[in-house]
C-alpha cells in the first residue's frame, strides 16, 4: 500500500495523475470515453494477470506473483474510483435518487448486502496479503451453495444500488462496464478452476449455480438444516463493521477529498462534483 501511495496516488511522486491526464488527452476530455478506456484497461490487466498465474507462479513464487497481480489492480482501481466520484453526474441525467429517502434507504440496504457477496476472500486474509502462500481453493459450502460466483452477484447489486442513486449516462456506462467485467470473470474463473481441479470442479459445478439459488430451486443443491452455521464467520462481522464505517465516513471522505483538491494534493478535475454518499 505504501508503494501504491508513493508511486501512484501522490502527484508529487506518483504517476496516477499523469496516466489519467494521458487518457483524457487521448479522448479529448470526454469523461464517458475515459471511463470506457478504464473499463477496458482494468479487466485486461486484472483478469489477464490472474490468467497468467499458472505460468508465473512456478517462476517467481505464489506470494511474489500475488504482489505483482495486486499492485497494478490497486493502482487502476484507485484511478477509476476517484474518476467515477468526480464525474458520476456527467452526461444525461434521467433521475436523481439522492433526493428520495426511499431510494436512498433501498440503495443503501442493497449496497450493504452486496459486500457480503463481494468479499468472501477475507476468509483467507493472510493469503490475500501474501503473508501465507496463496492457493486456488475449491469451495462448495457457505455462500457458494447460493451462487458459485458471489463477487459477480455482489457487483451487480452494488452497481444497481449506485445507479438507483445517480441515473446518469456516465454512471450507467461505468456500472455496465463493471458488471460486464465480472460476468466475463465468471467464465474465466470457471475455466481456471477447471484447469486447476479438473473433475473435482465439474462435480461441484453440477451442484452449484451462477444465478443465486438456482441450484437450490432445481434440487441440485440442498441447504443443510443448520446452514446458518456456515455463515457464522468472524470475517462477516469485519465486513459489516467495515461497510457501515465506510458509509458513515462518506461525508468525511468527501470533505477530505475536497480539501486535497484545494490544497493541490489531487490534480485538478479529478474530484470536482463529488458524489454524495449512497
Amino acid at each position: 500500500m505504501t508503494a501504491v501511495i508513493m508511486t501512484w496516488v501522490l502527484p508529487a511522486t506518483g504517476y496516477g495523475d499523469d496516466f489519467l491526464a494521458g487518457l483524457e488527452s487521448a479522448v479529448g476530455g470526454n469523461s464517458h470515453l475515459v471511463t470506457l478506456a478504464l473499463g477496458i484497461i482494468f479487466p485486461i490487466v486484472h483478469s489477464g494477470l490472474a490468467s497468467l498465474r499458472p505460468y508465473a507462479e512456478p517462476i517467481v513464487g505464489a506470494r511474489a506473483w500475488r504482489v505483482v497481480f495486486a499492485f497494478p489492480s490497486l493502482c487502476l482501481s484507485y484511478t477509476w474510483i476517484t474518476y467515477f466520484i468526480s464525474h458520476a453526474h456527467d452526461g444525461l441525467v434521467w433521475w436523481d435518487g439522492e433526493q428520495s429517502a426511499l431510494a436512498h434507504t433501498l440503495a443503501w440496504g442493497v449496497s450493504f448486502l452486496s459486500f457480503f457477496f463481494l468479499y468472501p476472500s477475507v476468509f483467507n486474509l493472510k493469503e490475500v496479503a501474501a503473508v501465507e502462500k496463496p492457493k486456488v481453493h475449491l469451495w462448495e459450502t457457505g455462500i457458494i451453495r447460493i451462487t458459485r460466483h458471489p463477487q459477480m452477484v455482489g457487483q451487480v447489486m452494488w452497481s444497481a444500488a449506485h445507479l438507483a442513486m445517480v441515473g446518469s449516462s456516465f454512471t450507467l456506462l461505468t456500472m455496465a462496464l463493471l458488471v460486464g467485467h465480472h460476468v466475463f470473470a465468471t467464465w474465466n474463473g470457471d475455466r481456471r478452476l477447471l484447469d486447476a481441479h479438473g473433475e473435482a470442479f465439474l462435480r461441484i459445478k453440477e451442484r452449484t449455480s451462477i444465478v443465486p439459488f438456482a441450484a437450490v430451486l432445481e434440487g441440485r443443491q440442498t441447504l443443510p438444516k443448520d446452514y446458518y452455521k456456515e455463515l457464522l464467520r468472524a470475517p462477516y462481522a469485519l465486513i459489516a463493521v467495515g461497510t457501515l464505517g465506510a458509509y458513515l465516513a462518506h461525508p468525511y471522505m468527501q470533505a477530505g477529498a475536497a480539501l486535497a483538491r484545494n490544497t493541490g494534493l489531487v490534480p485538478g478535475g479529478i474530484l470536482d462534483g463529488l458524489l454524495p454518499g449512497a
